[in-house]
């Protein structure tokens, strides 16, 4: 079993998965938003094929640790989730989480184009890390 990181955005989610050890965490793809159902079908073909127990979804938070409207947006999000998928879902901090993934991207000397597809996977990859290096 593994688990399997999102990280929501307006126009793609960003996907990201552990290996079967729960110790390493790896990009997967991204997948539009749009349309929605191709979305959720996506996103269940990925949870049987890859066996995911759990989905962590990144939570947006101001750097005062407060929440603004993204972070509403991800409640919904989660909220239509919990009614079309039957795998329990955990919430994380994702402060400066696509910040990090373009460092990553840039020091690995990956092209801008490149780079906008590329980002949204390596940030749920961070997410997902960040929780995999902390878990007890």
């Amino acid at each position: 079993m593994r688990y399997l990181a999102l990280d929501h955005g307006t126009k793609r989610i960003g996907v990201a998965v552990s290996d079967e050890l729960k110790m390493i965490a790896q990009p997967l793809e991204y997948i539009p938003t749009e349309p929605f159902d191709a979305f959720l079908s996506r996103l269940k073909h990925l949870l049987v094929e890859k066996e995911v127990e759990r989905v962590f979804i990144g939570m947006p938070r101001n750097m005062d640790g407060s929440y603004g409207p993204a972070a509403e947006k991800v409640r919904e999000f989660i909220a239509v989730l919990k009614t079309e998928i039957g795998v329990p879902i955990q919430t994380l901090d994702e402060r400066l989480t696509s910040a990090q993934a373009n460092r990553v991207l840039l020091q690995g000397n990956v092209r801008r184009a490149d780079r906008k597809e590329k980002v949204d996977a390596m940030a749920a990859a961070i997410l997902l890390q960040s929780f995999l290096d902390n878990a007890p």
